[in-house]
């Protein structure tokens, strides 16, 4: 008995040593693509080697590669989720029914074969030799020649050819607009491998997850399409389209097409747009980059489109200050695609006939430019995260620039969260975007839910430690793929606070916050909680004689106060469901909350006056 404990003591200590000795690791691809664009029919044909690095502790004997586009056909998997799912996006369906009574069609059931996407792997080898590859939808899965080691590198040589989509989701030919080319999701993409194995997840139009790397790509398209996207145009004086340093001499080449050479540095994906009727404008700003913004040269645009560009400026240097330098050089605001989405290093942004149409979600695609291609996480498994986050900063910049406001957290955004509860539709944040029951508890939990989480937390902590959170989380995690705990555990070493208890209640359950005023007997004030979630509480007691007084009852399992001005009481325990404290002075009135940042889905129990 006494060797068995032995034993096992040396096992568990091994095992503590090895994890608390694990080191961060991620993988790195380096793309160097040309690609030949056949603009009359919508298809092209390129090369592509991917130096790929295996940083990871363990041997790899596959890949796999995302081939999106492929979602765009009859019979695929996002085809089967549109006819299957109660409230498929409006954008990818036709209603054949009523608007008291619809029925929805996938458009993409629909798509004829010159309309359909594709992208197809023509040729592949590791190291010079052919290696065998399976296509299964929107994922190619790759055997390979010879095991990649830890810490070796290996190179894939592909050949391809894609077909673009009629515009349906994101990626597509013609937009609404009639934008011609919105390229994203267009190339054959290595698909991620880190601590939790291989993210070969199917597309379905929902969220990603990118390994980072570098990007050396060239473009030849018909020479009247300006070209906008990731990445630094390397020939500009080849090039013109407004990308060239007009005191000097334009080199044009003759032929039918022009050779866009573009670089982009430590990013995670590369996305582009072309049309012939694009008007292309650059403010540089004083913090630096370059804001390239490139929309339809139509009467109808030109006024909004203009309009946004010292707003987005405004939001740039917000983002800059409020989180962190951006350490690119450029960044493209560019019309294409069916809303908004973030790329690297840019974003497509349909619309534009009124500035109220399109900035508050320039603010929003902008932002993602730290919260998803700075901060990536792993957007898939953790959509609340780049959304939520996302949602949070954007908000607080638009309030102040496009509203005029201040940028102080509140909590309008807080009912769809409330509706969501009420119509018991809500899921987990922990739920993989893709598995969400309806679109509209996924919108919710990312957008909504994910966003209250940080607004939330300016309750919990103070809002000067959220704000210095950010700016840690920031430093920290910049150019990696940072997970719920790694931002829970920069927000407890700047406040002094542990959260664990708020990231499992918040994100991984369905609990909710309901406290109530449960009586009050002279000076005595006796508060419940009704709810399943446990919080800190603010209490605010006016007196008979008109004055008020502000209390604080911190709640034990966060083992610290946030900074406040408050009368602070003894710690409330979770499993205790009342709480009783005295005042000095007769009561008139109590109140629960009246930040109101604390999602409390009853609020009509908050208030108490004494008759």
């Amino acid at each position: 008995m006494k060797k068995l404990l032995s034993l096992l003591f040396f096992i568990s200590s091994s095992l503590l040593f090895s994890q608390n000795n694990t080191s961060y690791w991620q993988q790195h691809a380096s793309y160097t693509m040309d690609v030949d664009v056949d603009v009359e029919n919508y298809q092209y044909k390129g090369t592509q080697k991917l130096v790929y690095t295996n940083n990871s502790p363990d041997t790899l004997n596959q890949v796999f590669y995302h081939l999106y586009y492929n979602a765009f056909q009859p019979n695929s998997e996002m085809d089967a989720r549109l006819q299957s799912i109660v409230d498929p996006d409006r954008r990818m369906v036709n209603n054949i029914g009523t608007k008291e009574n619809p029925i929805y069609e996938s458009r993409i059931a629909k798509l004829k074969p010159n309309e359909i996407g594709y992208l197809k792997v023509l040729s592949l080898k590791q190291n010079g030799e052919n290696i065998t590859y399976k296509n299964e939808g929107t994922v190619l899965e790759v055997t390979l020649k010879k095991a990649i080691k830890p810490g070796e590198k290996v190179v894939f040589d592909m050949t391809f050819e894609g077909q673009v989509p009629v515009m349906i989701r994101r990626a597509g030919r013609n937009s609404e607009d009639g934008i011609a080319l919105s390229m994203a999701q267009w190339y054959p993409k290595m698909a991620e491998y880190d601590f939790e194995g291989w993210h070969a997840d199917a597309y379905i139009a929902r969220e990603f997850h990118g390994v980072w790397g570098d990007f050396d790509v060239t473009l030849h398209i018909n020479k009247n399409y300006t070209v906008g996207g990731t990445g630094y145009l390397q020939n500009p004086q080849e090039i013109g389209h407004g990308y060239e340093d007009k005191t000097k001499p334009l080199s044009i080449k003759k032929g039918k097409k022009l050779s866009w050479h573009f670089i982009a540095p430590k990013v995670h994906d590369f996305t582009w747009a072309a049309d012939p009727n694009f008007t292309h404008d650059i403010l540089k700003t004083k913090s630096g980059t370059d804001l390239h913004f490139l929309y339809k040269n139509d009467k109808k645009y030109a006024k909004a489109w203009k309009e946004a560009q010292a707003l987005t400026e405004k939001a740039l240097n917000y983002f800059n200050e409020n989180i962190g330098p951006y350490p690119w050089k450029q960044y493209s605001v560019i019309q294409g695609g069916d809303g908004g989405m973030e790329y690297a290093m840019c974003t497509l942004i349909s619309g534009g006939e009124t500035l109220g149409s399109i900035i508050g979600t320039v603010y929003h695609e902008l932002a993602h430019a730290w919260f998803q291609h700075l901060l990536a996480t792993n957007e898939s498994k953790h959509s609340w995260m780049d959304e939520g986050f996302t949602t949070y900063i954007s908000t607080l910049a638009s309030n102040k620039f496009i509203k005029n406001g201040d940028d102080k957290p509140n909590s309008d955004s807080y009912r769809r969260y409330f509706y969501l509860v009420n119509a018991e539709i809500e899921e987990p944040l922990t739920t993989h975007s893709d598995r969400y029951h309806t679109n509209t508890a996924f919108s919710t939990a990312s957008y909504t839910k994910g966003s209250m989480f940080l607004t939330q937390l300016n309750y919990i902590i103070g809002e000067e430690n959220v704000k210095k959170s950010l700016k840690k989380y920031y430093n920290d995690f910049k150019f990696k793929h940072p997970t719920p705990n790694d931002y829970i555990r920069v927000a407890e070493k700047v406040s002094g606070i542990q959260l664990a208890w708020y990231l499992n209640e918040w994100t991984q359950t369905l609990h909710t916050i309901d406290y109530a005023i449960a009586k009050i007997e002279g000076t005595n004030i006796t508060l419940a909680r009704v709810g399943k979630m446990p919080m800190p509480i603010d209490v605010k007691v006016t007196y008979t004689d008109g004055s008020s007084e502000d209390f604080y009852i911190p709640l034990s399992m966060m083992r610290g106060e946030k900074p406040t001005t408050a009368t602070l009481l003894k710690d409330w325990a979770w499993a205790t469901p009342k709480y009783t404290f005295s005042t000095s002075k007769e009561i008139k009135k109590v109140e629960i909350d009246t930040s109101t940042l604390m999602a409390d889905i009853n609020r009509e129990n908050n208030v108490y006056i004494v008759e």
